[in-house]
């Protein structure tokens, strides 16, 4: 399925990175976003539902300190939590501080703090 087009939407993230094919595996892995390569040669990436696409970019100081800060929806925090650390990310905020809300914050290995958020049930 196509996304949905919509105005408002949150359709593009750019990601600061120092080494890009260390960014691309690191979300393959934890998260299994699908990369491509653009027209203009840079890699572009697409979530793991389709929905937003971005590219990473050098040249950028990453996202250290929470302003702006994305959230990356998971099934599970835990497993997730144990990819992040598995892949070269650190865990900067752990579960539990949000309570009653699960989250969790990681930095990956370009320095960029995100969050983990899931959903209670």
């Amino acid at each position: 399925m196509p996304p949905i087009y919509a105005n408002g939407k949150i359709c593009y993230i750019e990601i600061p990175a120092i080494d890009i094919p260390q960014s691309v595996a690191f979300y393959e892995s934890v998260f299994g976003w699908k990369t491509r390569k653009r027209g203009d040669g840079s890699t572009a990436f697409d979530d793991a539902v389709g929905e937003v696409s971005g590219t990473w970019v050098t040249g950028r100081p990453p996202s250290e300190k929470p302003g702006l800060l994305i959230y990356v929806m998971v099934d599970d925090i835990n497993v997730t939590i144990a990819a992040v650390l598995a892949h070269g990310g650190v865990i900067v905020q752990p579960v539990g501080v949000d309570d009653p809300e699960i989250t969790a914050r990681f930095r990956d290995p370009g320095g960029n703090v995100l969050g983990l958020y899931q959903q209670p049930g």
